[in-house]
C-alpha cells in the first residue's frame, strides 16, 4: 500500500527533504517578509542553505497569485520558494516549486465549498463595512472590514450556516468552509507528511495565525504581534512571545525551542 507521504510526493513537482530535523511553517506579512532588509536577507540565505534539513511551508492569507508575487519581489533577497504551501488562510494547498494546488489535501475543502458558497454569499451580499477584495480567493470570500459599520451579529449566523469566520489586523474579515483555518489544515498536511509534530515550529503575527497556535504544536508568536493576537497568549500553550518582529524573531523562536544548532 502506498504511503501518505508517497501518496503526497506524487502531486508535487519536486521533493521533498527525506528526513527533515525541522518542519518550519511560517506566515508570511509581518512575520517572514517582517523585520529589516539584511535580518531577511539572512534569514533566506539560512534556509535556502537547509533546504535538506528544513522543511519549509508558506501559511498565509494570500492566494496563489499574490504568493507568486511575493517570491518574485523578494528574490534580490536570496528567498527561495518554499517546499509546501498553505495559501487562503487554509483553503489551498499547493507545491511550492509549482505553485499548483495539490488534490489530495485541495479536494475535500473544495467539496465542502460548493455546497456552501451560494447560501452565503446570499447572507452577505450589500452588508455595510464589508467590501470583496480584489484578488482571486479559492474557497473562500475575501473581505475588508470596518468595523465600524459591520455588524458583528452577521458573525453567529455565518456560523449557523457552516462557516468559519476569521477576522484578523482590525481589516480582513474572511469566511471559509466550516472546520477549515491555517490550524486544521496544517495538521492535515502534517498528517500527509507522516511529520514527527515535535519537529514543527509555526510563526505568525495575526489573528489569522491563532488557529495555529491553538493546535499544540511549537509557536513563535513574533514581537510585531497585532495586540488581539498577544492577547491570546495566557491560554496558548508551546508558543514563545519573542523580541525581534519578523525574521529575527522567528530565529530567536527556533533558538529558544532548541533547533539553535540547526542555525550555527
Amino acid at each position: 500500500m502506498t504511503s501518505p507521504r508517497a501518496r503526497l510526493q506524487s502531486q508535487l513537482a519536486a521533493p521533498l527533504p527525506e528526513h527533515p530535523e525541522l518542519v518550519l511553517v511560517t506566515d508570511l506579512d509581518g512575520t517572514l517578509l517582517g523585520g529589516p532588509s539584511e535580518e531577511r536577507r539572512g534569514f533566506y540565505r539560512w534556509l535556502a542553505e537547509q533546504r535538506e534539513r528544513v522543511l519549509h511551508v508558506f501559511c498565509t492569507g494570500r492566494d496563489l497569485g499574490a504568493i507568486a508575487q511575493v517570491l518574485g519581489d523578494d528574490e534580490p533577497l536570496g528567498r527561495a520558494a518554499p517546499h509546501l504551501v498553505i495559501g487562503d488562510v487554509g483553503c489551498t494547498v499547493a507545491c511550492g516549486a509549482s505553485l499548483l494546488p495539490i488534490p489530495l489535501a485541495v479536494d475535500p475543502i473544495e467539496q465542502r465549498w460548493q455546497a456552501l458558497e451560494p447560501r452565503l454569499r446570499t447572507l452577505l451580499e450589500g452588508r455595510p463595512g464589508l467590501e470583496l477584495q480584489p484578488m482571486s480567493s479559492n474557497r473562500r470570500l475575501a473581505f475588508y472590514v470596518d468595523l465600524d459599520q459591520f455588524d458583528l451579529g452577521l458573525i453567529p449566523v455565518l456560523e449557523a450556516e457552516g462557516a468559519t469566520v476569521v477576522m484578523s489586523d482590525n481589516r480582513y474579515f474572511d469566511v471559509l468552509p466550516g472546520g477549515v483555518d491555517k490550524g486544521s489544515t496544517l495538521l492535515s498536511l502534517l498528517g500527509w507528511l507522516e511529520a514527527d509534530h515535535t519537529t514543527v515550529v509555526t510563526a505568525g503575527d495575526t489573528l489569522n495565525d491563532l488557529a495555529m497556535f491553538e493546535t499544540g504544536l511549537k509557536g513563535v508568536m513574533v514581537g510585531n504581534a497585532e495586540p488581539a493576537l498577544v492577547e491570546q497568549l495566557p491560554r496558548l500553550s508551546g508558543v514563545y512571545h519573542a523580541q525581534g518582529h519578523g525574521c529575527q524573531g522567528i530565529a530567536e523562536g527556533l533558538r529558544h525551542f532548541g533547533f539553535g544548532h540547526l542555525m550555527a
